[in-house]
């Protein structure tokens, strides 16, 4: 029998965030003017340390990478704050009580919603998610800003959170 994989589906938005009506289907060409929507989440521990997960090396892009980040698309029916407690409990094991948007940008034909969640849980329990996550580390606010300003940090990442990062002073 054959590798079966998981088609994903996902509404299509209009650049104000509204619903266009439209399914998308991941890896099919979006329509011009529609845009599909992309949740990631910045994790702080509440003893201000930030969590970065490195990147399965099978990733097409940034693979082997950490990245400041869990996140994905939303899939059909999804709303952003839905998108993203999946995406962070799949990719780390966390379950977030509650979310706070600190940044929404455009790029190409995808709507990125940043999430902060500050966390309790115990630093050990992070769990990977096989072909996305190979590994992870917790790191200080001083070693978490020498990762943001280094080469060590996804660039488009950087750019996504810019105004988050501008705002602590960060960068």
């Amino acid at each position: 029998m054959g590798n079966i994989s998981k088609i994903e589906i996902w509404d299509s938005y209009l650049t104000d965030g509204s619903t266009a009506n439209v399914d998308l289907l991941r890896g099919a060409p979006i329509p011009n003017g529609l845009y599909h929507l992309v949740c990631e989440i910045l994790v702080r521990h509440t003893d201000g340390d930030y969590l970065v997960m490195q990147r399965d090396f099978s990733k097409p892009n940034f693979g082997g990478f950490f990245e400041a980040t869990a996140g994905g698309s939303a899939l059909k029916g999804e709303d952003k704050i839905t998108c993203a407690k999946r995406e962070l409990f799949e990719e780390t094991g966390i379950s977030a009580i509650s979310l706070e948007e600190i940044g929404r940008c455009l790029s190409q034909d995808t709507i990125y919603f940043q999430f902060l969640c500050v966390t309790d849980c115990e630093k050990e329990a992070i769990s990977l998610q096989k072909g996305e996550t190979i590994s992870y580390k917790w790191l200080s606010e001083k070693e978490f800003l020498a990762f943001v300003n280094s080469d060590a940090m996804i660039p488009v990442q950087r750019t996504r959170y810019s105004e988050y990062f501008k705002k602590l002073g960060y960068i």
